[in-house]
């Protein structure tokens, strides 16, 4: 049941997307932006201890993709609410972690697909990686969707005010963005704040990422990304349940 749930709650949202093509490419287009205008400065410059500069920035933006991305689709519920929606779905039968998986493995198909529209330009750009590496990357990037997703869909769901969901979610997403090396590796900072960047979960995925696309999977860094993003995905999911169940009352 729980499957057949999620596979109805995934359909309609997904419909809903595919309708909306507009929503589709505009995703993409920030982080592209950066790859056209901003990666060709960094070619000649010294920014990797391994690599090149595409194979540091490209994995940078993969997941810069996924945070804005995933961190704002919980908007959708914000104007679910406001229609009631929300209240007429929570009203049948169907599972509160269908309901929670169905609309996030939605978000999660879009920007797996965003990702590969990245990576095929910043292949035309003049990346090079490893087909293993790269499908590493966009296994990082579905489980980062994952758990982004289901956590802003939480908190759309306990915001008491809807116009509070977007100030919340930017004063949350700025630091984690600017703390967690996206666009150069924070290891060029100074000591104290390549410390203090530890402390971001996105540091590990994004140090993972790197080292997957220069083709080194043994790692100390990839051992920890994975396991960071796991159980991240774990407790957003489990977090993002509790929270619609609770709202049943």
């Amino acid at each position: 049941m729980l499957l057949h749930d999620t596979a109805l709650v995934f359909g309609r949202y997904a419909r809903q997307a595919l309708r909306s093509r507009f929503h589709v490419f505009f995703g993409v287009l920030m982080p592209m932006l950066y790859l056209l205008f901003f990666g060709p400065l960094l070619v000649d410059l010294p920014i990797a201890d391994r690599g090149d500069s595409w194979q540091v920035l490209v994995p940078g933006l993969l997941l810069q993709l996924t945070l804005f991305g995933a961190a704002f689709s919980g908007f959708a519920v914000v104007v679910e609410r406001g229609q009631g929606v929300l209240e007429r779905m929570q009203a049948t039968p169907v599972s509160r972690l269908a309901l929670l998986l169905g609309r996030v493995l939605r978000d999660v198909c879009l920007l797996v697909f965003q990702a590969v529209l990245l990576v095929l330009t910043a292949f035309a750009m003049g990346l090079r990686a490893p087909l293993v590496g790269v499908l590493v990357g966009f296994a990082f990037v579905a489980l980062l969707a994952l758990s982004l997703a289901s956590l802003s869909c939480a908190l759309a769901v306990r915001l008491p005010l809807p116009q509070q969901f977007g100030p919340t979610v930017n004063a949350i997403v700025m630091p984690v963005m600017l703390l967690s090396g996206l666009m150069l590796p924070m290891a060029l900072g100074p000591g104290w704040l390549d410390g203090l960047s530890h402390a971001m979960p996105l540091r590990h995925l994004v140090d993972a990422v790197r080292d997957a696309y220069v083709g080194r999977y043994a790692t100390g860094s990839m051992l920890l990304g994975a396991l960071v993003a796991v159980g991240l995905a774990a407790l957003a999911v489990t977090t993002g349940t509790r929270v619609f169940r609770s709202a049943d009352g």
